[in-house]
């Protein structure tokens, strides 16, 4: 009897190889003759990605087990939080930088689909031609939607770009943006401008003792004012999106009662009106005239023009192999790595996308009880009122990163040492040590930039 259980176990491990090996290499082809999206999708999905990367996804049947269960669930949860393939895949042709990148790093380094779920489902996982054509539509999407053109050829299909030199612009509009955004006359008491919170000579963003931005009346608001440098390309503004443009970003602010007032766009055009030299200038670049949108226009002219491009690692990815030293190249390396680059990806290394906060670990449950929760804690979800949405937040794009603590949304961390290791923490959970975070802090310092306004840390 013993001999024939041995015997009947021994056929089921055979045959359930050999039905992985089929799986494996000949059931799951690649359909022909259809659009290369198409193709990718069917992959993905006869693939089993959508099992765990789905934010509306079910649990299969033995997840209602002892132990079993409760590892699914915490797997489950943790890669709907990750990133939503059910959504991406909806529209797979504008596939967003931040998701394509979590995608290349997928294939690239074997991480999908994990361990735990190949030990059940025998067979899941990319096969070469699968893994190639992946591959493939990564490289040509990323080099005709988000290449700036501007890479060596070795480092062409990179997650993160060199950053262009400029953007077109209005110089008259660009001169009067500038004087609109150093104007306190927009905040209510005369006392706040857009530069005061938004500093150019240390990184854009605001003072490094404050954890929180300081407006008018000595209030303090609830999050850490993000830079204005590059924002251009952000995705959208603010931590949670509620801006599209840059003009509309400005347009916050000026009637927030923390930051400038309590007061409306009709108070402060008509304070403005009052200066009639100023009128002139709007008059002589704006039929409309002196009005929220000219001013806020304006505003959003001067700030394209905060790029700051030819930084150490810009060179670096340009051919110049002299302009990292070989830690700053190791951080790089560990950057990618760690998957640091899949959210903090594209031209400014970050900006594209809304991340979950606290995706191996509950962020908000360890935060220092001196932090209160407060709405801006919400994130994205304050701005879409969608559950799903409930603390994430906009990457922040990290050029300049050294010049700008405090770091995350709340300001908790600050240095970029303990801005690393709550990333690690928090996101990847991945193990480190204190050298690779020395290290990936080396690579931060070669994002900072040159602009005229921009005055690097001596």
């Amino acid at each position: 009897m013993k001999k024939f259980a041995i015997i009947v176990f021994g056929l089921l491990v055979v045959a359930a190889a050999a039905t992985a090996i089929y799986r494996f290499n000949f059931r799951k082809s690649i359909p022909q003759g259809v659009p290369v999206e198409e193709q990718v999708a069917a992959i993905l999905q006869q693939n089993d990605c959508l099992v765990c990367h789905d934010h509306q996804a079910e649990k299969p049947f033995y997840g209602s087990l002892p132990v079993v269960g409760t590892r699914l669930d915490g797997h489950m949860r943790r890669a709907a939080r990750f990133t939503d393939l059910k959504t991406v895949l909806s529209d797979l042709e504008n596939i967003d930088e931040a998701s394509l990148a979590k995608l290349d790093q997928a294939v690239s380094n074997g991480s999908m689909p994990i361990l735990e779920y190949k030990l059940i489902h025998w067979g899941t996982g990319f096969n070469r031609a699968e893994k190639s054509l992946l591959a493939g539509w990564v490289r040509d999407v990323r080099a005709k939607r988000f290449s700036t053109g501007l890479a060596a050829e070795r480092f062409a299909h990179e997650p993160v770009q060199p950053l262009v030199d400029s953007l077109p612009t209005d110089a008259a509009k660009v001169a009067l943006g500038y004087k609109m955004f150093h104007d306190v006359r927009i905040s209510t008491d005369g006392t706040v401008s857009c530069a005061d919170c938004h500093i150019l000579e240390s990184g854009g963003a605001d003072v490094p003792d404050h954890r929180t931005s300081e407006g008018i009346a000595g209030q303090f608001g609830g999050v850490n004012a993000p830079t204005v440098y590059n924002a251009v390309f952000n995705v959208q503004q603010f931590w949670n999106g509620r801006a599209a443009t840059l003009a509309e970003q400005a347009a916050g602010p000026p009637v927030n009662p923390v930051e400038m007032g309590d007061q409306t766009w009709d108070d402060i055009v008509a304070r403005l009106r009052m200066d009639r030299a100023l009128v002139r200038e709007f008059e002589a670049l704006y039929p409309e005239g002196l009005t929220e949108a000219t001013v806020t226009d304006a505003i959003a002219e001067f700030e394209k023009t905060l790029l700051t491009p030819r930084s150490p690692f810009d060179r670096y990815l340009r051919g110049d192999d002299t302009a990292l030293t070989a830690n700053e190249i190791e951080g790089y390396l560990l950057f990618k790595e760690h998957d640091c680059a899949t959210c903090h990806a594209g031209q400014i290394l970050g900006g594209q996308s809304f991340e979950y906060l606290g995706i191996a670990e509950d962020y908000f449950a360890a935060r220092t009880p001196e932090i209160a929760l407060n709405d801006d804690d919400k994130g994205l979800y304050g701005f879409t009122g969608n559950e799903r949405d409930m603390h994430r937040f906009k990457t922040p794009g990290l050029r300049n990163v050294a010049l700008t603590p405090p770091y995350l949304h709340d300001g908790s961390a600050a240095t970029l040492d303990q801005a690393v290791k709550a990333m690690m923490r928090f996101q990847t959970g991945a193990d480190y040590t204190q050298q690779e975070v020395d290290r990936i802090v080396d690579f931060l310092g070669t994002l900072t930039g040159e602009n005229p306004h921009l005055q690097p840390a001596q």
